[in-house]
C-alpha cells in the first residue's frame, strides 16, 4: 500500500472517529476541534518522519475536506440547492499547516434568500473550530458580474473545486465563467502579467532580499502559480506536467519545477508550523532555526543559515528563470499566434524576430558554443531587439554546460566578453548573463557566489545580485539623468578614459567572498589574471587589480578617520598616488555602498565622500612631495571665515577673543561656513541666555547640524546624546571642544530615523530645540535614559563588544575603537562611561554597518592629555562593557 492509499484509510478512520465523538457528545465544536487538533499533529509527525511534503499538503487538504463535508451536513438542509466549492490554493489541493481554507459556498438564485442564514452559521462555526476560512457567498450571476471585472476572482474560480453540493450548479457556474464567456486567454494572460510585474515590484524587482517572502517574492510560489494559472485558462491544463504534453516544458524542467517547488513547499510547511500561524516571511528570527532543521551545519567560511539561504537563492532563481522562458511561450502562443513576423538575418548563427532574438537553428551552440557568449553582445548591439526568444533562451539553457575551459581560452570568446564589458548595454546583458547561468559558466570564481548571502543586516544582496548592482550603479553615472543625486560622481564618470576597467572591477571586487583570507586580495589575484588572458595591458590589468584590493580603503578612511586632519588626506592621497586612481576609486566606492544596502546611502555618507575626494585631489594637485602645513590650512580657514563674517559687521577685532580660547584641531575639524555660523550664533548670544542651543537643518555635511554652547557640567555628551536618541535621530558625527575657559562647545550632525534624511521641518526642529535647552538648564537632575526598543532584526545578530585602544601621539590623544551591537542609548551609555572613568570626549566618528555600531571616539584626561594610566584604561573597559551589557539586557 503506497502512502497515499495509507492516507486516505487514516482519515477514513479520522471520520468515523468525528461521528462517533458526534454521537456521543453534546458540543460538536469541541469534536471537530479535537479532529483538527489530532490531525494537525499526526501531520507534524509525518513531516519529523520526513515524508514527502507534497503529500503533506494533500493530506491536510484531505483532512479540511473532511470536517468541512461534516460541517456542511450539519448546517444545511439534504439537498438544497447550493454547491461548497473550493477555490485558490485549498482547489489547488494546496494546504499548509497555517493556510487560509478558501471556500465558496454557491447558492441558487432562487434559495439565495433561505440559505444565506444557513451559510453563515457554518462559516461561524468554521472559525469556532480554529478553521481560518476565507469565504464567499455567491450565485452564479454574482461570480460572472463580480469575476468579470476582478482577476483575482477568476483565478480563484478558475481553480474551483467542488466539494458537496449540486454538482449541476457547480457545472453551471464553469460554463458560465468560462474563457469563451469573460476574461479570454489573451485577456487574462496580460492581467496576470501586470499583476506579476506590480508584484515584482513591490519587492524591488529581486528575489535576493534579506528576509524573502517564499510565496511572493521574484521566482516565489506564486510564480508556479502563475504558469499554472494561465495553463489551466488557455490550455485547459490539469497540472504541470500537462505543459509537457503540449510541449512548452520538458521532462527535466518539469522536474525543475517540481523539485523548487518541492523546496519551498516545505519551507513554507515548517514556517507554519515553527510559527502557528500563516507566515511566509523568511525572517531572521526563524533562518538560523530552519537551516538546522534542513541538517545544514556551520563550516568554517560559511555558516549553516548561509548555506541554507543560497540554497534558497539558487531555487529561487533557477524558477525565476523558467517563470520568464514559459511566459514568453505563452506570449507567442497566446497573443501572437500566428503573427509572428519574418525573420531578419543577423549573422549565419543569429536572426531577429518580432523584436526577439533568436538563433538560426537548434545546433548552433552545439556546433559553435562561443556563440553563448556572442547572443550576450548581439542583444547589446541591436537597439531593436528587446529580448531573447524562449526557444533560444531553452537552448542557452541546455547548453550552457558547454562553457569549459576550452572555450574559455578562445580568442573569440575572450574579445566578445571584453567587447560586452566595454558597450553601454553591459548591465542588461550582464544580468541576463547570469541569469542564464552562462556568467557562472564563464567565470568559474563567480559560480561560487552565486546566491551567496552573508548573514548580516548590511549586506541587502546577494554577492552575485549585489556585484550586478555595483556594475549598473556604474554605468548609471554615465547616463545624463540616470543618476540624478550624483552631480560629482556623472562629471568624473565623463573623464574616465575606459569605462569597461570600472566595470571589471565593479564585477570582481567581492568575487573572492566565502573563500577563507583577505577576500580583496584574493579577488585582486583573480582580477589580474582575467585581465592579461583578455589581452588588457599590463597598466590596466594593475588599475583593475589594484581597485579590487582597495576597493575598501576610501569608505573605511573616510568613517573611521579624521579627514579633516592634514596628515589623514596626505597619507590616503599616497596610498591612491594620483588623480586617475581617485576618480576611479571614488566611483566605485560610491556605487559598491548604495549597491550592498541602499537604505544605508544617506546624505552624510555622500557628503563624506566627495569631501575626502576634494581634499585628495587637492593633496594630488599640489604634489605628494608638498603636503598642506597644519597652520596654513587654519590660516586659510580664519581667512574664509571672517570673509563671511565680514557680511554680518563682525570683525577680526571681536572674533579674536573667542577664537583665542578655542584648541586648534577645532579649526581643523569645520569648514569656513560652518566657522562663520557657530562664531557668529555665539557672539550674538548674551551669557544670560545660555545654555544655547542652535539648530541648521542640511548643511553642506549633508546632516542637521546642532550646536550646543554652554558651562562645562558633568554627563553633558550622555544627556545630549539621550536625548536626541529619544527623538529617534541618528548622530553621525561628534565634536566635543572645553574651551580655556571651561566652557563647552559641542556639534552634532543628525540625520532622521535610520540615518536617512536630515531634519527639516521647522516644527520638530523648534521642539528639539526646547527639549535640549530644557534638558541642559537642569544639570542636577540628568536623564539618561532611552527607552526605544531595540529593533527586531538586530536581536538575531549578537555581536561581541570590542574595544581597543591606540595613540594619536601628534594630536596629544588617546583613540578608542568601539565595535558592539547597535542598539537604542548607545552613545549615552558609552558617553557615561567617559563621565565616571574622567575621560574628556574630543571627537567622535559614529559609523554603523548592518547590526553592528563601528565607532572611533578621540578621547584625553580631564586635563587634555593622551591616557596613558593603565587604570584609567582598565575602567573604561570596565564601565563599557558593563552599561552595555545592561542596556542588552534591558
Amino acid at each position: 500500500m503506497n502512502d497515499s492509499q495509507q492516507q486516505i484509510g487514516h482519515w477514513s478512520e479520522t471520520q468515523a472517529q468525528l461521528r462517533h465523538l458526534l454521537h456521543t457528545r453534546d458540543d460538536p465544536v469541541a469534536a471537530f476541534r479535537h479532529i483538527l487538533k489530532e490531525g494537525t499533529e499526526h501531520l507534524f509527525e509525518r513531516y519529523d518522519q520526513g515524508a514527502a511534503v507534497d503529500t503533506l499538503i494533500l493530506a491536510r487538504s484531505r483532512l479540511v475536506d473532511m470536517l468541512l463535508l461534516e460541517a456542511w451536513q450539519h448546517h444545511l438542509p439534504v439537498g438544497a440547492g447550493a454547491a461548497l466549492v473550493a477555490v485558490g490554493g485549498y482547489g489547488r489541493r494546496e494546504l499548509h499547516p497555517g493556510s487560509d481554507v478558501d471556500i465558496m459556498i454557491l447558492l441558487k438564485d432562487s434559495e439565495k434568500e433561505n440559505l444565506s442564514h444557513a451559510g453563515a452559521k457554518l462559516i461561524a462555526f468554521l472559525f469556532d473550530i480554529g478553521l481560518k476560512p476565507g469565504y464567499s457567498t455567491r450565485t452564479i450571476e454574482d461570480c460572472v458580474q463580480i469575476a468579470g471585472t476582478d482577476a483575482t476572482v477568476i483565478t480563484n474560480l478558475i481553480e474551483a473545486r467542488l466539494l458537496t453540493g449540486s454538482s449541476d450548479l457547480f457545472e453551471r457556474m464553469r460554463a458560465a465563467t468560462a474563457r469563451d464567456r469573460i476574461w479570454s486567454s489573451e485577456d487574462f494572460f496580460a492581467a496576470k502579467i501586470d499583476e506579476q510585474q506590480a508584484r515584482w515590484h513591490k519587492f524591488g524587482g529581486t528575489a535576493y532580499n534579506l528576509e524573502p517572502n517564499i510565496k511572493e517574492n521574484p521566482g516565489g510560489l506564486r510564480d508556479i502559480q502563475m504558469i499554472g494559472w494561465v495553463a489551466k485558462r488557455h490550455f485547459d491544463a490539469e497540472n504541470l506536467h500537462d505543459l509537457v504534453t503540449h510541449g512548452f516544458l520538458t521532462e527535466r524542467e518539469h522536474h525543475t519545477l517540481l523539485m523548487g517547488q518541492s523546496l519551498l513547499w516545505r519551507i513554507r510547511f515548517a514556517l507554519h508550523r515553527l510559527t502557528g500561524r500563516s507566515e511566509d516571511r523568511l525572517l531572521f528570527d526563524y533562518q538560523r532555526t530552519l537551516a538546522a532543521e534542513f541538517g545544514f551545519t556551520d563550516e568554517d567560511q560559511n555558516l549553516a543559515v548561509e548555506q541554507f539561504m543560497q540554497r534558497y537563492y539558487r531555487t529561487v532563481m533557477e524558477l525565476n528563470r523558467l517563470n520568464e522562458m514559459l511566459l514568453q511561450l505563452f506570449r507567442e502562443a497566446i497573443l501572437l499566434h500566428d503573427r509572428l513576423e519574418p525573420p531578419v538575418e543577423i549573422n549565419a548563427r543569429f536572426q531577429s524576430r518580432s523584436g526577439f532574438l533568436e538563433v538560426t537553428g537548434d545546433d548552433v551552440f552545439r556546433r559553435d558554443p562561443v556563440a553563448l557568449i556572442e547572443v550576450f553582445n548581439i542583444l547589446q548591439t541591436h537597439p531593436g531587439i528587446v529580448g531573447i526568444r524562449a526557444s533560444t533562451i531553452r537552448l542557452i539553457r541546455e547548453h550552457r554546460h558547454l562553457v569549459d575551459a576550452r572555450v574559455r581560452e578562445d580568442p573569440r570568446a575572450r574579445c566578445l566578453f571584453i567587447a560586452i564589458m566595454r558597450y553601454p548595454g553591459v548591465t542588461y546583458a550582464m544580468q541576463r548573463m547570469n541569469e542564464y547561468g552562462v556568467l557562472a559558466a564563464y567565470l568559474p570564481a563567480f559560480a561560487k557566489v552565486v546566491g551567496r548571502m552573508q548573514y548580516d543586516l548590511f549586506h541587502a544582496y546577494t554577492v552575485d545580485e549585489h556585484s550586478l548592482r555595483v556594475m549598473r550603479n556604474l554605468r548609471s553615472f554615465m547616463v545624463p539623468g540616470d543618476a540624478p543625486g550624483h552631480p560629482l560622481c556623472t562629471a568624473i564618470a565623463r573623464t574616465i578614459p575606459k569605462f569597461e576597467l570600472l566595470c571589471l572591477s565593479g564585477l570582481f571586487h567581492d568575487i573572492a567572498k566565502g573563500r577563507g583570507g583577505d577576500h580583496s586580495l584574493i579577488g585582486a589575484r583573480d582580477a589580474w589574471g582575467f585581465c592579461r588572458a583578455h589581452g588588457l595591458s599590463d597598466y590596466d590589468s594593475h588599475l583593475v587589480a589594484w581597485l579590487v584590493e582597495r576597493h575598501l580603503m576610501m569608505s573605511m578612511t573616510a568613517q573611521h578617520q579624521d579627514i579633516s586632519d592634514p596628515e589623514v588626506i596626505q597619507a590616503f592621497a599616497t596610498e591612491v598616488g594620483d588623480s586617475s586612481r581617485l576618480d576611479y576609486l571614488y566611483l566605485l566606492t560610491v556605487a559598491d555602498i548604495q549597491g550592498t544596502n541602499p537604505e544605508w546611502w544617506n546624505s552624510w555618507k555622500d557628503r563624506l565622500l566627495q569631501d575626502l575626494y576634494q581634499s585628495t585631489r587637492s593633496a594630488l594637485e599640489r604634489g605628494l612631495d608638498n603636503p598642506q602645513a597644519q597652520d596654513d590650512l587654519i590660516q586659510q580657514k580664519q581667512t574664509e571665515t571672517l570673509r563671511l563674517l565680514a557680511k554680518y559687521g563682525i570683525t577680526r577685532e571681536v572674533c579674536t577673543p573667542l577664537w583665542i580660547k578655542f584648541s586648534l584641531d577645532y579649526f581643523l575639524h569645520n569648514s569656513p561656513d560652518e566657522l562663520a555660523w557657530q562664531t557668529g550664533t555665539i557672539l550674538q548670544t548674551p551669557e544670560r541666555a545660555l545654555p544655547l542651543v542652535a539648530i541648521r537643518p542640511l548643511t553642506h555635511r549633508g546632516g542637521t547640524e546642532i550646536l550646543i554652547y554652554t558651562w562645562d557640567q558633568k554627563h553633558l555628551f550622555a544627556r545630549t546624546t539621550a536625548l536626541l536618541d529619544r527623538w529617534g535621530l541618528s548622530i553621525m558625527d561628534a565634536h566635543v571642544m572645553t574651551t580655556d575657559d571651561k566652557m563647552v562647545l559641542n556639534t552634532y550632525y543628525v540625520l532622521e530615523t535610520e540615518g536617512s534624511s536630515p531634519v527639516l521641518d521647522a516644527t520638530q526642529i523648534r521642539q528639539i530645540q526646547d527639549a535640549l535647552e530644557q534638558e541642559l538648564s537642569q544639570p542636577e537632575a540628568p536623564n539618561l535614559q532611552v527607552t526605544r526598543p531595540v529593533p527586531r532584526q538586530l536581536r538575531y545578530f549578537p555581536t561581541e563588544t570590542r574595544l581597543r585602544f591606540s595613540k594619536d601621539e601628534r594630536n596629544h590623544r588617546t583613540v578608542m575603537h568601539l565595535l558592539t551591537l547597535d542598539r537604542p542609548g548607545l552613545l549615552a551609555a558609552i558617553g557615561a562611561a567617559f563621565d565616571t572613568c574622567g575621560i574628556l570626549l574630543q571627537n567622535a566618528k559614529i559609523a554603523t554597518i548592518g547590526a553592528q555600531a563601528d565607532d572611533i571616539f578621540f578621547i584625553t584626561t580631564a586635563d587634555g592629555a593622551p591616557i596613558t594610566e593603565l587604570s584609567t584604561l582598565n575602567c573604561l573597559r570596565r564601565e563599557t562593557r558593563s552599561r552595555l551589557e545592561h542596556a542588552a539586557d534591558d
